[in-house]
């Protein structure tokens, strides 16, 4: 049987240029390998197109000399592919940032990249959950019912608790060093969040006192530098499982599809910005770089606002 070799998709200079970027991106930038897979699968999938469309696998001059029509054709063909306009417009945005590092190497700009605009984006807003739903799904009582291990079961209401109460990523929460652990005695957290970008976030009496319920429970020692959160067999708890017991308590509490863990994230910034807190602060404690991020959450509190006054104020149905 013979195997046919592997699709060529770039000539040698391009091909190599390509794999200085990936190491560009996974060492001086410090991207998280799956941010650096991500970004590779986007920018092969615009060489794999350029060698259908060029007729033959594109070198670095092809890159320079692309015009807006070419672009526009990849463009069309990943949206034909099924691509929706956020992948479409995070796949642009790789091509760019391939582009960006083949000017500094002094392989020419490509004007038509930049100059292209992408598809427009549907405006969605994060769906919170509501203070009395983030409570629930973050206390142990809540899975009274469970046959679980009570040590799993202590170990979700931490994890949870944590992005709800300090509003942390999944990826943040399980990050956490046993050393670490958040607990009573320590009133704040530094997490390293995208970008390797680090963060204090406050820690309150609920998070704390979770957290030293799972610790009381854990059958599994990791040592100081070891994961806080382990899984069953005692290795570092999956995101994949967070998400599963997320999709379980759904079930359990009668909670709409939009319950993800992440959600407790969007329900930790959108509280607190209805109890008066800060723009700024919330935009420190999120660990977002830009305030323009933090402000969805104004038009969530606004919208949840409108939708409170037009069920309960006797004029609004007038």
């Amino acid at each position: 049987m013979t195997v046919s070799p592997p699709l060529l998709v770039a000539a040698p200079d391009l091909a190599a240029a390509r794999g200085r970027w990936l190491a560009y991106l996974a060492v001086e930038r410090r991207m998280s390998p799956k941010t650096v897979e991500a970004y590779d699968r986007d920018v092969t999938a615009l060489l794999r197109f350029l060698t259908g469309h060029l007729g033959a696998p594109p070198g670095l001059g092809d890159i320079a000399a692309l015009a807006p029509r070419d672009v526009r054709a990849f463009i069309a063909a990943r949206r034909t592919d099924g691509l929706k306009p956020r992948s479409l417009m995070r796949a642009l945005a790789a091509a760019r940032a391939f582009a960006r590092f083949l000017e500094r190497e002094g392989h020419g700009a490509s004007a038509a990249l930049a100059a292209v605009r992408g598809p427009k984006l549907p405006q969605s807003l994060p769906k919170p959950l509501s203070p009395d739903a983030a409570r629930r799904v973050t206390d142990a009582e809540s899975r009274s019912g469970d046959l679980r291990e009570p040590w799993i079961l202590a170990r979700d209401a931490a994890v949870l608790a944590l992005c709800y109460g300090a509003g942390l990523r999944i990826s943040e929460a399980l990050g956490i060093a046993r050393k670490d652990a958040p607990v009573s005695g320590r009133d704040s957290l530094t997490v390293t969040g995208k970008g390797q970008k680090m963060r204090s976030v406050p820690i309150i009496a609920p998070v704390a006192q979770a957290v030293e319920a799972y610790l009381a429970l854990v059958p599994y020692e990791t040592g100081p530098d070891g994961p806080l959160f382990v899984g069953a067999r005692g290795g570092p708890l999956s995101p994949r499982i967070v998400q599963l017991t997320m999709q379980r308590l759904r079930g359990a509490l009668g909670l709409p599809d939009s319950a993800t863990p992440h959600a407790l994230r969007h329900s930790f910034a959108t509280h607190l910005l209805g109890r008066g807190g800060d723009l700024r602060s919330i935009q420190e404690l999120l660990g977002h770089a830009s305030l323009s991020t933090t402000q969805v959450y104004t038009k969530v509190d606004a919208s949840e606002l409108m939708r409170v006054y037009q069920a309960a104020h006797p004029r609004a149905r007038a």
